[in-house]
């Protein structure tokens, strides 16, 4: 049996964080994704996730300097959970998604990362 861990989200870029490590760029961003719907009143609500985000500049990733907030993604990659103990000594959970594709929506025309 194939195992898949694939994921794809369109969203908003909020903090982002562009570091270099050895001779690579790694930009450490959140997005932003929301689903509308009524609630059993008919009332609108807004339903708000935020993704925490790992890309590192390779084949499909090159426009990490670009990456600015506010911007709309579109990104594939993996999920990936990790465990550790807090300066409070207590262990938390944390889940982020390492992207190895990006893309950057400017008015709905994809600017592509890897060129």
């Amino acid at each position: 049996m194939e195992q898949i861990n694939k994921i794809e989200l369109r969203g908003l870029v909020g903090t982002v964080k562009l570091q270099v490590v050895g001779e690579k760029k790694v930009a450490r961003f959140t997005v932003a994704t929301s689903l509308a719907y009524n609630d059993k009143n008919g009332a609108a609500v807004i339903e708000t996730q935020w993704h925490n985000v790992n890309a590192w500049e390779g084949k499909y990733i090159n426009c990490l300097e670009r990456l600015r907030k506010g911007d709309k993604v579109g990104l594939i990659g993996r999920l990936r959970y990790t465990k550790f103990t807090g300066s409070d000594g207590q262990e938390h959970n944390s889940t982020e998604i390492l992207a190895n594709r990006l893309v950057i929506i400017e008015d709905e025309d994809v600017l592509q990362c890897e060129m």
